[in-house]
């Protein structure tokens, strides 16, 4: 089996078979340049048999972490989409990207409604826990305010603002954590939201004094606000992001990570990151629950 990346000047787009009215269907006009995704029987004999059977990859996603992932009308689309679906190429299958809220996608990995947990996850050692998770790229985390900073926001000492994150994320432990130390006596008020564009949102009317995501997410949201906000100091504490398995499931989880490697091998991988102009976040080894 085979399938085809067809590789636009300056913009990649991917074209890919799918099952279903919430799969990716993304096409953009031809080129006279193609990059192939050769189907691996090695690593399609690894797989588990639901997906042998089917031929198609279950995936949770929360769509609303633009470039990530979000949708463009009904459509899954961003680079973790764009990536997970040359993931599968190589597997031999198709994808089927499953909306659903952040908070509840790791519930339905380990319940079998997903076969992947696919949304920007960082990995750390409490997800690890109950998760097998394998490495893709390596993101850190930037903060953000209305232009001008009004609310006077130092990120290395929040305490007293108002503060707009995403529930679920690593965002949320880590406003937690100044509560619990640093802002005990002067608490940062905590404004958690299902989506990341609630988030967004709350800060462009003035709801929230900053806000705090992935960097590619404050990146895209500064980008897309017309001069509204700005970054509040760089990024700082990469960390991996990973795809999430169920936890028996390591020769599944050993599948994907050598798709990986294989797809870094012919240029795939980063000509992917380079349609988002995200190299930074690139990684060379990826690994089945890494140390972190």
């Amino acid at each position: 089996m085979r399938y085809f990346i067809a590789a636009l000047i300056p913009a990649l787009a991917l074209t890919f078979s799918a099952c279903g009215s919430n799969s990716l269907t993304q096409t953009q006009p031809s080129s006279s340049t193609s990059i192939s995704v050769e189907a691996d029987p090695a690593l399609t004999a690894m797989l588990p048999d639901k997906i042998k059977e089917s031929g198609i990859i279950q995936i949770g996603v929360d769509p609303t972490y633009k470039p990530n992932e979000y949708l463009n009308g009904t459509e899954v689309v961003g680079w973790d989409v764009d990536l997970f679906d040359a993931v599968a190429a190589k597997l031999g299958v198709e994808t089927k990207w499953n909306p659903g809220a952040f908070d509840n996608l790791l519930d339905g990995v380990q319940s079998s409604k997903y076969d992947v947990g696919v949304s920007s996850f960082t990995i750390n050692s409490d997800r690890l826990k109950k998760n097998t998770m394998i490495s893709y790229a390596n993101v850190g985390e930037e903060w953000a305010s209305p232009a001008g900073n009004p609310g006077e926001v130092d990120p290395k000492n929040p305490c007293g603002k108002t503060i707009a994150y995403q529930n679920g994320t690593v965002q949320q432990d880590e406003v937690k954590a100044f509560n619990e130390d640093l802002c005990k006596s002067n608490p940062i008020k905590e404004l958690g939201y299902t989506g990341q564009d609630e988030v967004n949102n709350a800060l462009m009317i003035g709801k929230a004094d900053a806000m705090l995501a992935d960097f590619p997410i404050t990146q895209n949201a500064i980008q897309m606000s017309d001069g509204k906000l700005e970054a509040l100091g760089e990024q700082y504490g990469s960390a991996p992001y990973g795809y999430v398995v169920r936890q028996d499931a390591t020769q599944f989880a050993d599948a994907i990570a050598k798709a990986l490697a294989a797809l870094k091998a012919d240029g795939t991988y980063d000509a992917i990151l380079k349609k988002y102009a995200i190299e930074a976040v690139a990684i060379d080894a990826f690994e089945v629950n890494p140390q972190v």
